[in-house]
C-alpha cells in the first residue's frame, strides 16, 4: 500500500490513459433541513465556492553526475523543468481567501485560481503549514466571492453522508459521493492525524478540495489517499474542518501556527508498555523525554510519567493530547493527571509559546523560486517571415498569413507553454500577423495596455489535433 498525495500531471505513476470521468452525486436521501428537498439545488448552492487551482514549478536539478556517453556533465533544459500541476481548493472569505493543502502548492512559481464560471485570477500564497498540508491562499477579485460555511467536524459520526468535490486528474470540477468510513486515522502525514476517512471517490487532483455534510457546511478538508493503484480504493482522508479552522486562522493572524508548547516528546503507552510498568490499564501517554528549561521539567514532569488526562477529560491517544497542548492558548495554565508509580498526581504548568526557529525548522513553508528566464530577443521568440514557396507546404493557404519561429529560448515562457521551433504565428490578440515587426508590435500593445499576458494564436509544426491553438504569454509581471 502506499499513501499518496494527489495532484496532476502524476509523477512515476502509471499512464493517465486510465483516468476516469467526471462523477457525479446519486442516491443522497434530502433532509428537512436541506436546501430545499433537492439534493442538485444543495449542490447548486455550494460549488461556486469550489475552485481549481493550477500551479507552475521549476523542477530544475543539477547533478554532478555525467552521463555515460558525455565528454561531461550535461546540464538540465529549463525548458523541460517547468511542469504544471493541478489540484484543488474551496474559498472561506468573501475577500479572496482560499484553502488549499500545502503541497498542491509548494515550490510554486504561479498559482492561478480557476472559477465555476470559468474566470482565472492569479493568487499569491499568505502562509501555510507542512505539518498540517494546508496553505492559505489570496486572490483580488473585483467583488464579493461565495464563501464555503464551516460544520462541525466534532460532530462527525461513521455512516453520515458526504460529498468531496474537486478536480480529479485535472478534469474539472466533479463531485462524488459516499460516507464517513471512520475517524482518527492516523496515517503518520504528522504527530498530529486525526484524519476523517470516507469512501468517497478521491483521486489525484482533488487535493485540497471540500469534503461536505449533507447540509452544504465543509466538515474537512480533502488530503491524501492510501491505494496500491494510481487511483481510488474507497480510502480517502480529510483533515478535519475543526483542526483546519484552528491552523488557517493562526495562519491569517500570526502568519504562523503559533502552537502552545511545554517541551516534551510523548508516546502512547501499548498493551506492552502498560504491562511493564504494571499498570491494569492500557492508558495514558508515556513521557519519553522533557526538554530542560521548559514547563514541563519547571512543573516538575519526569521520564516515565503517564499522563492520563489533560484538564477533566481523557485524550483518546497520544496525538490527541498532543494538539490539545498545541492548541491551548499561549501562557494557559493546563493542568495534567500523571500516572508515577502507581499514584495518579495533579501537575499544572503554564504553556509557551513554541520557539518560533525551531517550529518553522519543522512547519514553514520552501520559499519558492522563479525559474531564469533567457530573452533574447523578446519573449525568447526568434521569428522570421515565412517563405513565399513554403506557405502551401506549411498549411498557409488561401491568403492566410503568418510569423514562422526560428528558434525558441531555453528557459522562456513560450517554450515552458509548448511552442517549439517551426510553429507560425497566425495571431497576436486578434490581428492578423505577417512579419516579426507586426508580431513586436502587438506585444508591445499589450504591454501598453498594461495587461499581463499577450495572446497568440499558433499554428504547431506538430499537431495532436488539426488546426491551431492559443497560447497566453507572460508580458508583464503576475501576482503568483
Amino acid at each position: 500500500m502506499t499513501m499518496n498525495r494527489y495532484r496532476v500531471p502524476l509523477r512515476n505513476l502509471t499512464s493517465a490513459a486510465a483516468m476516469v470521468v467526471a462523477l457525479w452525486i446519486t442516491g443522497l436521501p434530502a433532509r428537512a433541513n436541506d436546501i430545499g428537498t433537492n439534493k442538485s439545488e444543495l449542490i447548486k448552492s455550494v460549488l461556486p465556492s469550489v475552485v481549481n487551482v493550477t500551479v507552475r514549478k521549476d523542477e530544475t536539478t543539477q547533478s554532478s553526475a555525467a552521463n555515460a556517453s558525455s565528454p561531461a556533465p550535461q546540464p538540465p533544459d529549463p525548458a523541460s523543468m517547468v511542469k504544471a500541476y493541478v489540484g484543488s481548493g474551496f474559498i472561506i472569505d468573501p475577500s479572496g481567501l482560499i484553502v488549499t493543502n500545502y503541497h498542491v502548492v509548494e515550490n510554486a512559481f504561479e498559482i492561478t485560481i480557476v472559477f465555476t464560471d470559468g474566470s482565472r485570477l492569479h493568487a499569491r500564497l499568505l502562509s501555510a503549514s507542512r505539518l498540517a498540508d494546508l496553505a492559505l491562499l489570496k486572490v483580488e477579485a473585483d467583488h464579493p466571492l461565495l464563501a464555503a460555511q464551516w460544520g462541525d467536524s466534532d460532530k462527525v459520526q461513521v455512516g453520515d453522508q458526504v460529498f468531496a468535490a474537486g478536480n480529479p486528474f485535472g478534469l474539472g470540477l466533479s463531485l462524488s459521493a459516499g460516507i464517513v468510513s471512520a475517524l482518527n486515522r492516523d496515517i503518520q502525514n504528522s504527530p498530529y492525524d486525526d484524519l476523517i476517512q470516507t469512501d468517497a471517490t478521491i483521486n489525484h487532483g482533488n487535493s485540497g478540495g471540500p469534503l461536505f455534510n449533507m447540509q452544504g457546511k465543509v466538515i474537512g478538508v480533502n488530503s491524501a489517499i492510501i491505494s496500491p493503484t494510481t487511483g481510488s480504493v474507497g480510502l480517502g482522508f480529510a483533515e478535519p474542518a475543526n483542526s483546519a479552522r484552528f491552523v488557517l486562522d493562526r495562519l491569517e493572524k500570526y502568519g504562523w501556527v503559533r502552537p502552545s508548547w511545554i517541551g516534551v516528546k510523548l508516546q502512547q503507552v501499548t498493551p506492552d508498555i502498560a504491562a511493564a510498568l504494571g499498570m491494569k490499564r492500557t492508558e495514558g501517554s508515556i513521557v519519553a523525554w522533557v526538554l530542560p528549561n521548559g514547563p514541563a521539567q519547571k512543573a516538575g514532569l519526569a521520564i516515565g510519567d503517564v499522563i492520563t488526562r489533560f484538564g477533566d477529560h481523557v485524550p483518546s491517544d497520544e496525538r490527541a493530547l498532543l494538539r490539545e497542548i498545541a492548541s491551548s492558548p499561549v501562557g494557559e495554565t493546563i493542568t495534567l493527571a500523571v500516572l508515577r508509580n502507581g499514584s495518579e498526581h495533579a501537575l499544572s504548568l503554564q504553556t509557551m509559546e513554541w520557539p518560533r526557529d525551531q517550529w518553522d525548522k519543522r512547519d514553514a513553508p520552501v520559499a519558492a523560486q522563479r525559474p531564469k528566464i533567457v530573452i533574447p530577443p523578446d519573449l525568447g521568440l526568434f521569428l522570421a517571415p515565412v517563405p513565399p514557396d513554403q506557405k502551401s507546404n506549411l498549411g498557409l493557404e488561401d491568403g492566410l498569413t503568418g510569423v514562422m519561429v526560428t528558434n525558441v529560448a531555453a528557459g522562456s515562457d513560450p517554450a515552458n507553454r509548448g511552442m517549439k521551433t517551426g510553429d507560425i504565428i497566425l495571431r497576436v490578440q486578434d490581428t492578423p500577423v505577417a512579419t516579426p515587426k507586426e508580431v513586436q508590435a502587438g506585444i508591445d500593445a499589450a504591454r501598453a495596455e498594461k495587461r499581463n499576458y499577450v495572446l497568440m494564436l499558433v499554428l504547431p509544426k506538430v499537431r495532436e489535433v488539426p488546426g491551431p491553438k492559443w497560447f497566453p504569454l507572460l508580458v508583464g509581471q503576475t501576482g503568483g
